[in-house]
């Protein structure tokens, strides 16, 4: 069986990092969100304007903020080709970045665009936003209005680039990762 790539996406606090987690916890190879270490970085760095939204939207410069945020997430589509094994998972894919721009309202240049059309995933895998588990925190600035409008803007991503894209059934962290295993593996 050939190496596939795995990306687990959805909203902001749908449970992606848990997933995620006990997917590694399991003995998956795993590549983890970069976005919070950039965020960090940011705000270390006081090119962070606001903590109240994304930092997508408020670093002072947004586009160099995204395509630092695009090549990490392009290193690690390069480096999953260099691993053995059946699976490899990813929180979160380039298509996402494309989506957070869209939500923001900002202009997709053609290097975005590239970017995602080169580097396929093999399986695409939705957390849909889920009233009962959401809760901001210091990194998640969403309402949850606004993680739905997000999730639909991950939904469009995607589709847009041809991915068919599975919906992860509310249940536990242990039965999400076993619907997604199971599937992944076919």
């Amino acid at each position: 069986m050939n190496l596939k790539k795995i990306v687990i996406t959805g909203g902001p606090a749908t449970g992606k990092t848990s997933v995620i987690q006990g997917l590694e916890y399991g003995g998956h190879l795993c590549f983890h969100e970069i976005i919070r270490g950039l965020t960090n970085e940011a705000k270390e760095s006081g090119d962070l304007g606001s903590l109240d939204t994304n930092p997508i939207d408020s670093v002072t410069n947004p586009l160099e903020f995204n395509r630092t945020l695009l090549e990490g997430r392009t290193v690690q589509f390069l480096k999953s080709q260099k691993v053995e094994g059946q699976l490899v998972f990813f929180d979160r894919g380039i298509p996402d970045v494309l989506a957070y721009m869209h939500y923001y309202g900002q202009t997709l240049k053609p290097e975005f665009i590239e970017a995602a059309e080169l580097h396929k995933y093999d399986k695409v895998f939705l957390l849909p936003m889920w009233k009962e588990i959401f809760s901001a925190d210091k990194e998640r600035f969403e309402s949850y209005a606004d993680a739905l409008k997000i999730e639909d803007s991950l939904r469009k991503a995607y589709s847009e680039f041809g991915y068919e894209i599975t919906d992860v059934p509310f249940d536990s962290i242990e039965n999400r990762i076993r619907f997604i295993l199971k599937i992944a593996s076919n």
